[in-house]
């Protein structure tokens, strides 16, 4: 049973990797659940401690995920309308993967300028709103990005160190 945990845990590992980018996979989330499963077999102590901390830094990334590329066209000089307009772009490129995986930079931008467009914005002060959700949407990819790679390496470290305990046939 050890192995399967194991193996379904690293699969889970690598699909939270893919998850930092495609918006239909929750990445930080599936990584830490593959942590749970390698923390469930029976080679690997238990350590609630550990389990406890990167499920709070999971769920923090995870809404700032959502928040950041709203606070970036905040910052830039949008309105809520255009903060709006970013949310409602991630939930179309969610929900309508017109663009491809490309869809979750573009709905975002387009969002935050019809926003701001609709809020009688210029166009240049639209663009710039636009483009402060686009940083928003790279910020919060990069740091999902770090925090699955960073479970994976701790997987594979918890793994090696208890690989005499998880391959042991008895």
């Amino acid at each position: 049973m050890d192995i399967v945990l194991l193996i379904l845990g690293f699969l889970l590992m690598l699909v939270g990797i893919l998850g930092s980018f495609l918006p239909v996979l929750p990445g930080p989330p599936l990584s830490w659940v593959g942590l749970l499963l390698l923390y469930l077999t029976k080679a690997v102590p238990d350590n609630w401690w550990v389990l406890g901390i990167t499920l709070v830094i999971t769920l923090t990334i995870t809404v700032l995920d959502y928040v950041i590329p709203a606070m970036g066209t905040k910052r830039f000089g949008g309105t809520k309308a255009g903060m709006w307009g970013t949310i409602i772009g991630l939930l179309v490129a969610i929900f309508v993967p017109v663009f491809g995986p490309f869809g979750i930079i573009i709905w975002p931008f387009i969002g935050a300028l019809v926003g701001e467009l609709l809020n009688k914005a210029n166009q240049k002060t639209a663009l710039k709103a636009a483009f402060g959700s686009f940083l928003g949407f790279l910020t919060g990819t990069f740091m999902k990005l770090v925090l699955t790679i960073v479970y994976a390496i701790f997987y594979v470290y918890i793994a090696i160190k208890y690989a005499g305990e998880l391959f042991t046939f008895s």
